[in-house]
């Protein structure tokens, strides 16, 4: 028998203290010293008494979570305060006796619920064994349930478990499966306290559909006249139907819950406003003109039997429609906010909807048919549209589509695993951006779809991370990108945590594009060594990648807080490129033999800083050009009081921005000290018959293309004088800077040139 079993309505006091994330307790007085001591917290002081509170420990707050859920959604009989018990023999004095945790009955299902949680993530070497003592109450639960709360059909048993910070193995996740105990974690528990707050008791059904897809369920057998046609290649079905029936076997799953490697998750969630407004228009007599549009699932989701009336010219034949007893066999494609308005409100027994079915719609064509019908009522978001990708393209012919709805998958299964390191960081449409949640979808979904990385030659050859078809490519990329990033996280000494807050950047957009894209070279190095990396099983793979990542982690780990800023800096195509030779140039260091095309060339050029050598040179052709062209307007225009030098050499422009900036300066220093070194070009093609000789360095043509040169001199200034950029002049650059250097001093023999090496 089931003890601490009680109806719904006798449970009102003990609802209202399971919804509150505190706990309270009225002790004597002299007594406070020993609760202060556990963690409790004075609320109100009373002359012999005291009033008390304090967070509930972590394993409570789940259950009373997952008990307030239930309580929510509707069931009739609920565990009371405790556990529920059940017991074998009927005398509480013999028997085996088992906790079964948090326990609901309906009308049609009887639900036992474990919780299990941990006060930070982490893996539990008894969970298998807890789980395998959840599943021995089955049968005796299920007996226990119909005898005492005898209906005129047997309840349908399930068993269910919640967690909240564990980080369950596949292979944990798999025995939950083969003892059909259903998973929930804290994600799907915040998920279904969202649902129900919106929708009210119709959320059980859901829930229900998620625990027993497919199940015949005793009270859900539905018949309807309807109107059977063709639309296209697929059979298509009209009818009305009650919202209290359609509500037990609709189904809708949310961009915000469903998992992310399955392929049919394409709405958005449900507005609880929108529902509002829909609910005030059913309550004034409103009706719907327009069809819900639904996917009936399965080969035996249906049942047409022909009436003897036969269908016109177009194919239509008429007949009784009978669906399937079970939840989740019809699949809202459109329509979800109309009918879940009805939830709660007396008419959804009495009201009819139009529907349009489709039987056995594939799901890339439910997420076509989703953004057709939504295009024009409300725009479906660019994002959306992304993260809807694999729901179009998971069946296409075309090999590029396919492998981009794989990494889609992917980018989205990351982010919702608990032991990945992009676990809740990924922002999808219906997330709000945090300083941990900040990574596109897009910037993932770019690096890891480059080429080489799953075909190398189309139809012919595979790159390493193909591995035959779309599941198993799908899981083989998230083992390996997990695996790696894994490595990265754990070695960056906390960087990585930070996302985009202060002191952050690694964890970002451009960060991870950076990981990858090493990834990337790292795979294309063990080819060159001769591994056949396609042909490798996933765990040979990470044997193989996870020396460079750790070392890759390491070196994260090892950047100085404070320059930290200039890795975060590299932005954009160009300075993940710049990024990613870093990294490139720390694995080399520690593995020699790894040198990805062009690493040498950018090693030389770090080896032989040509920036430092190019400041030099350009420090000294700017000194040098600077008194070569003011000496040469003095001695023609005359250096006297009115300065005539100055108003008749230099351009009126360049004379205003150069007061401007002396007068901020409150006139510190010479006129000239403050012209920009692009100034000296003005000047010169302004009184070119001056400068023709001095300055022409370039060969033919007129006085612009002649000085050009002071041009790209001003261009490598700035990359020499910007370190935090981290760019470099080439070896090329380099030497043209120095040709012009001894050009320029060539020019006047009697100008002294000032060497400045800063």
């Amino acid at each position: 028998m089931i003890e601490n079993l009680f109806r719904t309505e006798e449970l009102k006091a003990l609802a209202r203290r399971k919804s509150r994330d505190q706990e309270f307790r009225t002790v004597r007085n002299v007594d406070i010293p020993e609760h202060l001591a556990q963690g409790w917290l004075v609320q109100r002081k009373n002359k012999a008494t005291t009033r008390l509170f304090r967070p509930k420990p972590q394993d409570i707050l789940l259950q009373d979570r997952v008990w307030s859920l239930l309580y929510a959604m509707g069931f009739t009989h609920l565990s009371g305060e405790g556990n529920a018990i059940l017991r074998q023999a009927r005398t509480k004095n013999e028997g085996e006796i088992n906790q079964l945790g948090v326990v609901g009955l309906d009308l049609d299902i009887a639900i036992a619920i474990g919780c299990k949680s941990a006060p930070a993530p982490r893996r539990d070497s008894s969970f298998a064994e807890y789980l395998a003592d959840h599943n021995l109450i089955r049968e005796r639960f299920a007996n226990a349930a119909n005898t005492q709360f005898p209906l005129d059909h047997k309840r349908v048993p399930v068993l269910a478990m919640f967690t909240s910070n564990l980080m369950l193995s596949e292979r944990e996740v798999e025995k939950a499966q083969e003892q059909k105990v259903a998973l929930f974690n804290e994600n799907d528990l915040a998920y279904y306290e969202q649902l129900v707050s919106h929708l009210g008791p119709a959320a059980k059904y859901q829930f229900f559909a998620d625990m027993l897809p497919g199940k015949k369920i005793h009270g859900l057998q539905i018949a309807v006249p309807a109107l059977e046609a063709k639309m296209g290649k697929h059979t298509c079905f009209t009818f009305s139907i009650t919202p209290e029936a359609l509500l037990k076997i609709a189904y809708v799953s949310h961009r915000a819950k469903g998992k992310a490697t399955d392929v049919d998750t394409y709405q958005r969630m449900i507005k609880k406003s929108r529902l509002k407004k829909i609910r005030q228009y059913i309550n004034q007599n409103g009706v719907f003109p327009t069809n819900i549009v639904l996917s009936l699932e399965g080969r035996r989701t249906v049942r047409f039997e022909k009436s003897s009336q036969q269908g016109g010219p177009e194919g239509a034949r008429y007949g009784t429609l009978h669906l399937a007893p079970a939840y989740r066999s019809a699949w809202i494609i459109d329509g979800q906010h109309r009918l879940f308005a009805y939830s709660g409100l007396q008419r959804a027994k009495t009201a009819y909807l139009s529907v349009l079915a489709f039987q056995n719609l594939p799901a890339s064509q439910q997420a076509q048919l989703f953004i057709d019908i939504n295009h024009e009522q409300k725009s479906v978001k660019r994002n959306l549209l992304q993260e809807l990708y694999a729901e179009l393209n998971w069946d296409a012919d075309d090999e590029d589509k396919r492998i981009g709805a794989i990494v889609s998958k992917a980018v989205q299964a990351l982010n919702e695993d608990r032991d990945s390191p992009l676990y809740g960081r990924i922002l999808l449409t219906d997330d709000n951006p945090t300083e941990q949640r900040c990574i596109s979808l897009a910037s993932i979904f770019g690096a890891l779809t480059q080429p080489e990385m799953f075909v190398v030659k189309k139809g012919d050859q595979y790159g390493p991370l193909w591995a035959g078809d779309n599941e198993r490519t799908l899981k083989r990329t998230l083992r390996i990108t997990k695996g790696w990033l894994g490595w990265i996280r754990d070695g960056s000494a906390g960087w990585w945590d930070l996302g985009r807050a202060e002191g952050g950047g690694l964890a970002m957009n451009d960060g991870v594009a950076v990981c990858l894209g090493v990834l990337r070279v790292v795979f294309q190095h063990l080819s060159s060594k001769g591994a056949n990396l396609s042909g490798l099983a996933d765990s040979e793979m990470l044997v193989a990648l996870k020396p460079y990542g750790v070392a890759l982690g390491q070196y994260f780990g090892g950047i100085p807080v404070e320059k930290r800023q200039v890795f975060r800096s590299h932005r954009g195509n160009e300075g993940r490129a710049r990024a990613r030779r870093g990294c490139e140039q720390a694995l080399h260091e520690v593995f020699p033999e790894f040198l990805p095309p062009g690493l040498d060339e950018f090693l030389k050029l770090e080896a032989a800083r040509t920036n430092e050598r190019g400041y030099a040179v350009i420090r000294r052709i700017e000194t040098a050009l600077q008194r070569l062209v003011i000496d040469t307007l003095k001695a023609e225009y005359g250096d006297g009081k009115d300065e005539a030098w100055w108003y008749t050499g230099i351009p009126e422009s360049i004379r205003i921005k150069a007061a401007e900036r002396r007068e901020e300066a409150r006139g510190q220093g010479n006129k000239e000290g403050y012209l920009d070194l692009v100034d000296f070009r003005s000047i010169a093609t302004k009184n070119w018959e001056l400068f023709e000789e001095l300055l022409a360095y370039e060969k033919g043509g007129g006085k612009e293309r002649r000085t050009q040169w002071i041009v790209r001199l001003n261009d490598m200034r700035k990359i020499v004088m910007h370190p935090a950029k981290q760019q470099v002049i080439s070896w090329d650059d380099l030497a043209e800077l120095e040709r012009c250097d001894r050009w320029l001093q060539e020019r006047d023999d009697d100008i002294e040139l000032e060497v400045d090496a800063e």
